[in-house]
């Protein structure tokens, strides 16, 4: 239901390389709106290599614009010019809709000149004249705290939660959480208190960079089924190491819940050879095309209708909070 609450009409726009996930969402909208409200459409936006982009009128409207910024770094830039496009158009609000933040795991200094690849983006989204930002399943919380301007942080624990308890339901004695290093433990751990059953920690050592020295799991594994958690699959080496020593130590199957799946390099050929069973990710990111043949295992849960809710609630200044339990 859209609210009369103010007088500024919404509008939604898409970049390229999300455009698969933005007509899921209007349709989506459409399906929540009352009768009374109109129809919701995806605006024309045209995007040319050699200018930002070109909008219908957008005057006094709250503009919410689609992109995840996955590589290449073109899609970030495109996301920025419409903004800009957007904002020089006169739009009254322009909100960020960032599905997958990406650069999101440089939030920090770790070691000596090396850049925090997350606060830069902050910024230059708020440059290009951002007055928000809808994300979902950042790699750390604090991130938000790199933005001068509103964050509404979207999880995917919504619709991962729902699919977790039936498969608890099939044996909860042995239904266990997994995290895949120390880093996932708090996620494992607020997964693993909503659904009442144990936690296991995989304790991870790295010989350089994407390259898994040893894993140790810490827990009760043994006759386990066990769902490890994971925000981002990259390059699926951590995934993939921590399923197989699981399986290596008695587990009786072994499952991944991620919300994006960047799943470069040798990802696919990982999971597949792997010890897992399925792999469940959102559609922040689309899966390569080119590696069909290696997704048997892989299976999509939309966040379609998750953004959709949230879009409808932030245009008519409501909470989000309530509508996520992690």
């Amino acid at each position: 239901m859209i609210n009369d609450v103010h007088k500024h009409r919404m509008a939604i726009f898409t970049c390229e390389a999300t455009r698969y996930f933005s007509e899921k969402v209007v349709a989506a909208m459409n399906r929540l709106k009352g009768p009374e409200d109109p129809e919701v459409v995806l605006g024309p936006l045209e995007v040319t290599h050699f200018s930002d982009g070109e909008f219908v009128p957008v005057r006094g409207a709250t503009c919410f614009i689609i992109q995840s910024t996955f590589p290449p770094t073109d899609n970030l830039m495109e996301l920025l010019l419409s903004m800009d496009a957007a904002k020089r158009a006169s739009a009254n609000k322009v909100i960020a809709v960032i599905p997958y933040f990406g650069w999101a795991r440089q939030d920090r200094k770790d070691k000596p000149r090396v850049s925090i690849g997350a606060k830069l983006v902050a910024n230059m989204i708020k440059a290009a004249g951002a007055d928000a930002l809808m994300t979902c399943d950042l790699h750390a919380d604090q991130i938000q705290g790199f933005f001068d301007l509103p964050v509404n942080h979207l999880y995917a624990s919504y619709d991962f939660l729902g699919i977790l308890r039936k498969m608890q339901k099939a044996d909860p004695e042995r239904f266990t959480i997994a995290a895949p290093d120390m880093g996932g433990a708090k996620r494992a751990n607020a997964y693993a208190k909503n659904l009442h059953c144990p936690v296991v920690i995989c304790h991870k050592t790295r010989a350089r960079a994407n390259v898994v020295e040893r894993i140790v799991p810490i827990g009760e594994v043994e006759g386990r089924d066990i769902v490890i958690i994971d925000d981002i699959i990259d390059t699926a080496g951590t995934l993939t190491a921590a399923a197989n020593e699981l399986v290596k130590r008695g587990a009786r199957s072994v499952r991944a819940f991620a919300t994006h799946a960047v799943l470069s390099g040798p990802a696919y050929e990982r999971i597949d050879a792997s010890a897992l069973s399925e792999v469940y990710v959102t559609d922040t990111i689309p899966l390569n095309p080119d590696k069909r043949a290696l997704q048997g295992k892989i299976r999509v849960v939309s966040l379609a209708e998750t953004f959709a809710r949230m879009i409808l609630r932030v245009y008519n200044y409501e909470p989000i909070s309530s509508e996520f339990p992690l």
